[in-house]
This record gives C-alpha cells, sequence and structure tokens, in this order.
C-alpha cells in the first residue's frame, strides 16, 4: 500500500456516517468510519475506482478526484495539500513543491535573532532542525544548548531529551503537531524527514504511535505553555515567519512589552548570559 492509500484508509476510519450526514443505521459497525461504497458514493466516483485507489492499484487519480476525496474527508488545508503531494509521489511525478538545497543562515537572519532579544527566537530547517537560536531561545528549551549543533532539532528535543516534558507544560499537544508538522516535511524533503522518523521512531514509542496517525499540519503561530526552571511558569506567543526560499523558518516566541511574561524573558536573557548559553551555531 503507497502513502496515499493508507493516508485515505486512516481519514476514512475518522468520519462518521452522521459527519457527513448518513443515518447510522440500526446496527453497530464491526469498523469505524465510512464504508468504502459511502465514500465513493459522496465524492462521485465508483467503489471500484475508489477502491483501486484505497488498495493502492490506482496510482494517478486526477485532482478532481482527489479535491472531491478531500471535500468529503474534511481535510483542512493542510492535509488536502498533503494529499495532493502523496498523489504525486505514488504517481511518479515531479513534487509540486520541491525543496531547494539547504542554505546556510543568511547573515540578515542572525542579526534578527539579536534584534528580537529578549524574545527566544530559532531559525528552523524544514524539517525543524536548528540552524540558528538566540541565547533565550537554547535558554528557554532547557538543556537543548548541551547538544552538539547538529542534534539539535525541536522534533528530537521534544520526544528524546529528558527535560521536554517538564519544560512543555502541553507536552502531549508540543508533541502532536511536531509530528503533523514533520509528515508534511517528508514530502518536499525527504531524505532528511525519514532519516528523523527512523531515529524517533526506535527511539520513542510515543513518536511512533503518532506517527501511525498521519495527522497533518503546518505550523503557523500560535501560543504555548512552559514550565520553566528558571523563570517558572508562562504562556507564550509565537510566530512562524518564513524566509525567502521556503526551506527555512524562523520561530519567535514572545510577549508583550509590560507584562509578567515579557518580565521573565528578560530575566531568562539575563540568566541565559550568566550560563554561557549564548553560543550558538
Amino acid at each position: 500500500m503507497n502513502a496515499m492509500a493508507e493516508f485515505l484508509r486512516i481519514r476514512r476510519g475518522r468520519i462518521g456516517p452522521a459527519d457527513v450526514g448518513l443515518p447510522a443505521g440500526p446496527r453497530a459497525r464491526r469498523t469505524p468510519g465510512l464504508r468504502r461504497e459511502e465514500l465513493a458514493a459522496l465524492a462521485g466516483v465508483s467503489v471500484d475506482y475508489y477502491t483501486r485507489i484505497e488498495q493502492g492499484r490506482e496510482t494517478a487519480p486526477s485532482d478532481s478526484v482527489l479535491d472531491a476525496l478531500a471535500r468529503v474527508l474534511r481535510l483542512t488545508d493542510d492535509e488536502h495539500a498533503h494529499l495532493l503531494a502523496l498523489a504525486d509521489r505514488a504517481a511518479g511525478r515531479t513534487p509540486r513543491r520541491r525543496a531547494a538545497d539547504p542554505q546556510p543562515v543568511r547573515p540578515g537572519l542572525r542579526l534578527l535573532l539579536e534584534s528580537v532579544r529578549p524574545s527566544p527566537a530559532y531559525v528552523l530547517s524544514e524539517v525543524n532542525d536548528v540552524l540558528a537560536a538566540n541565547p533565550e531561545g537554547l535558554a528557554l528549551m532547557s538543556g537543548l544548548g548541551d547538544w552538539p549543533p547538529g542534534r539539535r532539532n525541536a522534533i528530537r528535543y521534544t520526544f528524546l531529551h529528558p527535560a521536554a516534558k517538564r519544560v512543555f507544560a502541553d507536552w502531549d499537544r508540543v508533541a502532536r503537531n511536531g509530528v503533523a508538522h514533520l509528515h508534511t516535511a517528508e514530502l518536499t524533503t525527504p531524505e532528511p524527514a525519514a532519516a528523523l522518523v527512523a531515529e524517533l521512531s526506535s527511539a520513542s514509542g510515543e513518536f511512533a504511535e503518532l506517527w501511525r496517525r498521519h495527522e497533518v499540519a503546518v505550523k503557523r503561530g500560535g501560543e504555548t505553555a512552559f514550565r520553566h526552571p528558571v523563570i517558572g511558569s508562562l504562556t507564550l506567543s509565537n510566530e512562524v515567519l518564513a524566509a525567502a526560499g521556503g526551506d527555512q523558518r524562523m520561530l519567535v516566541y514572545q510577549a508583550a512589552p509590560g507584562t509578567a511574561e515579557h518580565d521573565a524573558l528578560v530575566l531568562l536573557a539575563m540568566a541565559a548570559g550568566d550560563t554561557g548559553a549564548h553560543r550558538h551555531r
């Protein structure tokens, strides 16, 4: 079964008859989700054709068919784009968005890391490798700076660093979001993504379980709650800024001036300077 077929099968299992306006029927279903014939009828394709797609025997469905399936399965925009990218892979087509070769962090981005202080900030690759960070960024993810630069990755930190479950107050959500993002990255940077997935699947049962769910999302900003050993409990807003070229992003955690959270970031900056956490790539 190819990845597109597996993705459709998983998503079909998550949509119940009531979700699409169908009666549940008098008997309980042996398996959750829509039946293949129900999904096919709602999407306007034959049962045989949809079955061949889900079994991996039809690898080149048209975009109109995929759009119809995405509509019935109630895919988000990120999930819909992911389905189209999976279809490109299954059909052996050139991906619709090909990642550029990794580029060094530009001096302008390094300057921006310093300019936003005391807001913790990072330059990330598509698979969340930490390509650069300001002192507060390394200090906020307690222990990240102890790893050598080549090992620093936000998703690896979440699942493998012993401090992560203490630092992230809502670790379950952070972990789920990281895995969902990695599912999008596997299509644009397949080799780095595959290596990271293999490593984390072997080292973390929690990662492996989340990976099998095949949830998809692109991180665009929000809020994250922390329980930090130096500055205590606080919630920071975050923004994700895409650099030109698309292969690097800047993640910034911030708080409004004059708030207790901003005062905590000033304290974090002082602590980062005292501990030498400013040594970054």
